[in-house]
């Protein structure tokens, strides 16, 4: 009896009648899986830097922000501020398109790389000050005051100087305020034409994996290193999630613990 029993039973795995049992995927630590934002622990991953980290799951709104008093405080953004920028200056028409060049005026700038012609698309990757704060000057207070109100960016507060002001100076927002605005980029939710928010969403595209793409924008306080920002989204498998990393350090560290929990939670997969 055992014999046809084993003979019956080899004959229907054989025909895939039946299966035996495997390993759940989520065993897999290749295999994506949607992140339970509830359960995201920051705090190993700042042991070293005061700083806070906002994961919000756009599909079920619910928001991970690790310290929240910091989450709320208003500061500086940096270069997180070409975001904005870029989208206002092709809103006015200010720049053509991500190709259109600025000459270098030949100041030699601190930043070697910085010393030559840009596009406004490669002046957001390599996060070159000189040409946004060239198209600020062409935006105008005028403008640039409309457009921050109409996005309630911030405190909207551009007295620091036309060419200055995300800058150290007198506009500041909070991460929470900042991923608000990330979120409304992503859907395409901005007062802006769509052909406009598409194009700066093109811009910050990190990288791209065969699961993901992450979009991103880092921001550093250039003259101590004291302030740095991460900001943007990434989509895995169509699921976005809105993220924004601040702490006291540069914008190069708060994209690479981002970055290191990105990967933890299995959103970026090798």
């Amino acid at each position: 009896m055992k014999k046809i029993f084993y003979y019956v039973l080899t004959l229907l795995l054989t025909l895939g009648i039946v299966g035996c049992s495997a390993q759940p995927e989520s065993n897999n630590p290749n295999i994506l899986s949607e992140v339970n934002v509830n359960q995201v622990q920051a705090d190993p991953f700042f042991k070293d830097h005061d700083g806070t980290f906002i994961l919000r799951d756009l599909k079920t709104e619910e928001t991970y922000i690790y310290n929240e008093q910091r989450a709320n405080e208003k500061l500086t953004p940096q270069s997180t501020f070409k975001v904005p920028n870029a989208l206002i200056g092709l809103q006015l028409g200010v720049v053509r398109d991500e190709y259109d060049i600025k000459k270098w005026d030949g100041t030699e700038h601190e930043i070697i790389s910085w010393n030559h012609d840009y596009t406004l698309g490669s002046g957001m990757r390599d996060s070159v000050v000189w040409y946004y704060q060239a198209m600020a000057r062409d935006i105008g207070e005028q403008g640039m005051k409309e457009w921050l109100h109409k996005l309630s960016y911030g405190n909207e507060n551009i007295s620091g100087g036309i060419d200055q002001f995300w800058l150290q100076s007198s506009l500041k927002i909070s991460p929470l305020e900042e991923v608000d605005f990330m979120e409304k980029l992503y859907k395409e939710d901005l007062p802006f034409d769509k052909s406009v928010m598409k194009t700066v969403k093109r811009m910050m595209i990190q990288e791209e994996g065969d699961h993901y793409i992450l979009y991103g924008k880092t921001g550093t306080r250039i003259t101590d290193m004291g302030l740095g920002w991460f900001v943007g989204f990434i989509v895995v498998e169509n699921h976005p999630y809105v993220f924004v990393t601040n702490l006291d350090d540069s914008g190069t560290v708060a994209k690479n613990i981002t970055l290191e929990m990105l990967k933890q939670y299995n959103l970026i997969t090798e």
